[in-house]
Formats: structure tokens, sequence, C-alpha cells
């Protein structure tokens, strides 16, 4: 189930969350969900990583999903990643307040995989998720492998992300992410969440850590 809306101390003012906690038992881990580009209506209600974050629930994680700066009730504006990374920070800071001594776990969908994918090694994430990995849109000269599992879901289909550009980034990497391709899936999933959701769950329950 969802939480109502909830605000947390960010670097230049508020910054709105919601938390998708699990039904039944939990486990030990903690789940912070980045949406796609602000600019470009990406809102922590998307559908994709409302997917994502319910899907992390469902199988015994809470998950948070927030609005990066200038989105909805957070407050601020768009800083071009940067103060997008300070406000990831500072949900991270936030959750592992509220769940002390909890492995982390990192997700994003588009503009949103970008930022958790530049502070997963720094904040020693032990789940990386990146849904359409935005890799010929912004720079990943930064990004640092982090030292956990990864796992990448593309669709073969993305009229917004290239996904020659993903895959031909993912084979010049090492190690490589375990990688999903989803034949004829769009940037949105447009009508393939559900199989985006089981794809997600046959990925992660290998990973998923004990029960508390």
């Amino acid at each position: 189930m969802s939480k109502d809306k909830f605000i947390i101390d960010g670097a230049v003012g508020a910054i709105e969350a919601t938390l998708d906690a699990p039904e039944g038992d939990e486990r030990d881990a903690i789940a912070i969900c980045c949406h796609p580009h602000p600019v470009h209506g990406g809102a922590m209600t998307n559908k994709v990583i409302h997917t994502v974050s319910r899907t992390l629930s469902s199988l015994g994680i809470p998950s948070v999903r927030f609005n990066f700066r200038g989105v909805g009730g957070s407050e601020g504006e768009y800083d071009e990643g940067r103060g997008e990374q300070q406000d990831l920070i500072k949900v991270i800071e936030w959750a592992q307040e509220q769940y002390p001594d909890r492995p982390l776990w990192l997700a994003g969908f588009s503009f949103g995989s970008w930022i958790a994918a530049l502070q997963a090694k720094a904040q020693n994430a032990q789940q990386l998720i990146s849904i359409a990995p935005p890799v010929n849109r912004f720079s990943f000269d930064d990004f640092v492998i982090p030292d956990c599992p990864w796992l990448v879901v593309m669709g073969d289909a993305d009229e917004v992300v290239d996904p020659d550009a993903v895959f031909n980034w993912i084979d010049e990497l090492e190690p490589q992410p375990e990688l999903i391709k989803m034949s004829g899936a769009g940037h949105f999933f447009h009508g393939r969440l559900v199989e985006l959701r089981e794809e997600l769950e046959s990925a992660l329950k290998p990973h998923l850590p004990e029960k508390r």
C-alpha cells in the first residue's frame, strides 16, 4: 500500500515523497525509485516508476518514490542532473534514518536511471535497476559500475532512448549488467506494464535479501 505524500528536507527545500510499503513480511532492504525527466512531465506518479516501486514493495521491500526539485510539491528548479543527485542523496539519508542498517536498492527510469546510476557506487547500493538508461541523451562518463547486481530493462522499440546505443554501451562494459530486452516495447511500455512487472519479479527474486 502507498502512504500519503510526505515531505523530506532537501538541499533547496521540500522534497515531496511517498512510500510503497509491503503488505506482508518485509525484507532486509530499502529501495529508492527515481522518476523520468522533470522538464518533460516526469514525476513520481509516472506509470513506469510506479510499476517498479510497487513491484519492489510486493517483493517485500519498502520503496520510496519522490519528486525531483521543481516537480509537484518539491521546491527548487531543474538543475541538469547535479541538484537532482543531491535530491536523491537527501532521500537516501532520510530512508536510512527510517530504516537503519538496511541495504540500499536504487532504481530509476530514463532520466531517473541516470541519476540512480551516478550515485549507485558512492551510496554503496546493493542492487541497481536501470529502466531505459538514456545513454544517448546524458553523459555516463562519470558512472562507476557498482559492486552489486545490476539489472537493465530496455524495450527494443524505444522511441526516446536509442536501443542500439544502450545495447552497444552494455557490450563495452565489464562486468556487464543483466539485460532484459522487451521486444516491441516503447519508451513508456504502453500496454506492457504487467509484463514489465513480471520480468522484474523474475529477475530480482534470486537477489532478494532475507525477510526481517
